[in-house]
């Protein structure tokens, strides 16, 4: 049907999912006429395209956590409208290696020059992409289109109101006022919210280091996002304590390191040294786990091929809703996917490294897989028969810890740090190795199935696919830290550049459990583990409050953290306009013992999202897209992913420019 009247919407935040919005918008826009118009609004005080986080002028050093060949701003489904314009990323760097943009400046053609389909590009280069998609769909704008920008920061979202009417939440289409910074004011018949990273507000912890750093002298860095940080405030030759070993690590790292002149250099075995260029603090890591996530494997496509999931498969989780179960995530989704894990580690184990069982790998691998079996055991014993068939026929030295390995200092105390600096230096060179085997390594090859099944997952539990309380307690309790840890990890070469830094004597660690704190009398932050140093290990060294290892003491403390992603402590004037005056309101669910929780996305309606207002109605008109629906879906940050040449395509791969899709034909049939 066609539109019959002319339609204004506008997208606040400009970034990958408002981008995504407006090609959707001009895909599927089909005017009724000649006099039917559609004028799309977008607000954000960061460039349309790359928005805030991946400015193309940003340092090089930061990298993107997927290859080039793996993100998309524009969809591939032949279900949806065909693209106006845009490509993936991967053709688009093909395209620019042949044909380079005259704009593209000589950083982003020297990068280009040498980037490969499974290299890591640059963020900032992701977003001159993103950058160069907006410009090529606003160069192919469809008749009685136009797109405004407005570089201001949105302030507000009410309803018209009518006269004499004051605004109501959820109460049917009317027209909406956004308010902008410096008292603009625009009237549209919709809005998306596509905000994207939001700052937030410290917890009380993390205010009362920044009181203390204020008080004595010190300098405390908040978590940030890692391009908004001006490093050369830490100084050099000082001991700087780093919390948190994710991502963002390796983002500080570089910039206290690489990019402070520092130079990685391989040495004739292959093995990585670091030349300093004296500029560098003593950079001081910790974390709960005490090592980086583990490094990704090398491969040829996003998934290994080497694994296909046979158990935790898109029908197996598509059956407990045709039978009417909403399953939970510990009891009926958990044991498939733990099932997958331990059968991609003994097979990769026995192709690779046949020497390990005592009996013939074929023989092996039959009993193996009767008793993993759905049906073979009670929910109870499935895993005492898997125990019993391992420990019966492989060496005790091969045999999975799967919950270990994301915890490899699980259970070991240090004597001294530089006990405890050789145990990392060893696991990160050891993790590396692993993934240069890549579908050879039965190690990297179990994390390949939690990949797969993490793909798999994000589908099953979406719009309230499991039960809140295994969504609060095993989801987002356990399983998110555990696979993310293992699963979204580095590159390689950052673990090995990382190894070198130690070697080099500009990397220590603090060890596993850090506990932080302040001395006030010699004016330093402070951090101490209970398993590393005279007492480690000793009585009561794990519980709170119990012995407490050799200190090490900092002027620096820097929170290698992302601001938190949850609503109720974003630091955004809409946001918080919205929630006080009750056009959205936080999801909360109900852990096992009954207790409500407010978890860390808006409650939403689907499809498309729309969200709650206070009173429980719809508040039309308004949508929601990417970060914000973090209690509706799980894993909302990564981008949409292209069709890949081989290996499977999930569904949940371009579930966000489905979503901005629907959001779009709803807009445009108002």
């Amino acid at each position: 049907m066609g539109i019959t009247q002319s339609i204004r919407t506008a997208l606040i935040g400009a970034g990958p999912r408002g981008t995504s919005v407006l090609e959707r918008l001009l895909a599927n826009w089909v005017p009724s006429g000649p006099d039917a118009r559609l004028h799309v609004d977008i607000v954000d005080p960061y460039p349309a395209g790359p928005g805030h986080v991946w400015q193309p002028g940003q340092s090089r050093l930061y990298l993107m956590n997927t290859q080039s060949f793996y993100p998309t701003i524009v969809p591939e489904d032949p279900e949806l409208a065909p693209p106006l314009a845009g490509d993936t990323f991967d053709r688009w760097r093909e395209q620019q290696q042949r044909h380079p943009h005259p704009a593209l400046t000589a950083e982003e053609r020297a990068e280009l020059a040498r980037l490969g389909s499974a290299d890591f590009p640059s963020r900032a280069l992701y977003g001159r992409y993103l950058r160069w998609t907006v410009e090529q769909l606003l160069s192919r704008l469809p008749a009685g289109v136009s797109v405004e920008f407005h570089e201001s920061t949105a302030l507000s979202v009410r309803h018209t109101a009518a006269a004499g009417t004051a605004p109501a939440a959820g109460i049917g289409r009317r027209t909406f006022d956004v308010g902008l910074e410096g008292g603009a004011a625009l009237t549209v018949d919709s809005v998306v919210l596509a905000m994207g990273h939001l700052e937030s507000r410290l917890n009380p912890e993390q205010r009362e280091l920044k009181a203390a750093a204020e008080e004595l002298g010190l300098l405390y860095l908040p978590p940030a996002a890692p391009a908004d940080v001006d490093w050369s405030r830490v100084p050099a030759a000082q001991p700087a304590l780093v919390r948190g070993m994710g991502l963002n690590f390796f983002d500080v790292m570089g910039q206290l390191t690489e990019g402070r002149g520092g130079t990685f250099q391989a040495g004739e075995n292959g093995a990585l040294s670091y030349r300093p260029s004296g500029r560098e603090p003593l950079i001081i890591a910790a974390s709960r786990r005490g090592t980086p996530y583990r490094a990704k494997a090398a491969l040829a496509g996003y998934y290994p091929s080497a694994v296909t999931l046979r158990y935790c498969t898109e029908s197996a989780l598509t059956r407990f809703a045709e039978a009417g179960i909403k399953p939970a995530f510990d009891h009926d989704l958990w044991p498939l996917l733990h099932r997958d894990a331990i059968w991609a580690y003994y097979s990769t184990l026995t192709r690779s490294q046949p020497g390990a069982l005592l009996i013939d790998p074929a023989e092996f691998l039959r009993a193996l897989e009767e008793s993993l079996r759905p049906h073979a055991h009670s929910a109870a014993k499935w895993e005492d028969a898997v125990d019993s068939v391992i420990a019966a026929h492989v060496r005790p030295a091969h045999r999975l810890e799967l919950l270990g390995l994301a915890a490899p200092l699980a259970g070991r105390s240090f004597g001294s740090r530089e006990e405890l600096d050789a145990a990392v230096v060893q696991y990160l060179l050891d993790d590396a190795r692993r993934s240069a085997l890549g579908e050879d390594d039965p190690v990297k090859m179990t994390i390949g199935a939690l990949h797969h099944g993490r793909a798999v997952l994000k589908t099953a539990v979406a719009d309230g696919g499991i039960t809140d309380e295994s969504w609060v307690a095993g989801l987002r309790g356990w399983f998110e830290s555990f696979v993310e840890g293992l699963a979204s990890g580095p590159p390689a070469l950052r673990a090995e550049q990382l190894a070198a830094l130690a070697r080099a004597g500009v990397v220590r660690f603090v060890g596993p459990d850090p506990k932080f704190g302040v001395d006030r009398t010699a004016g330093a932050f402070t951090a101490s583990s209970p398993w590393v140093g005279s007492r480690a290990g000793g009585s009561g060294g794990t519980g709170a409050g119990g012995a407490q290892g050799e200190a090490v003491s900092a002027g620096v403390l820097i929170e290698a953290l992302a601001p938190a992603n949850r609503v109720a402590v974003n630091e955004s004037a809409l946001l918080e306009q919205l929630l006080g005056e009750g056009l959205v309101r936080p999801r909360l669910m109900m852990t096992v013992e009954g207790v409500p929780v407010q978890t860390s996305g808006l409650d939403v309606a689907p499809h498309p999202y729309r969200p709650l207002a206070s009173n429980g109605s719809v508040t039309e008109g308004l949508y929601v897209l990417g970060l914000q629906l973090s209690a509706a879906q799980w894993g909302t940050a990564i981008a949409a992913e292209a069709r890949q040449k081989t290996g499977p395509a999930y569904r949940s791969g371009q579930r966000t420019l489905h979503d901005a899709d629907e959001i779009a034909r709803d807009i445009l049939r108002a």
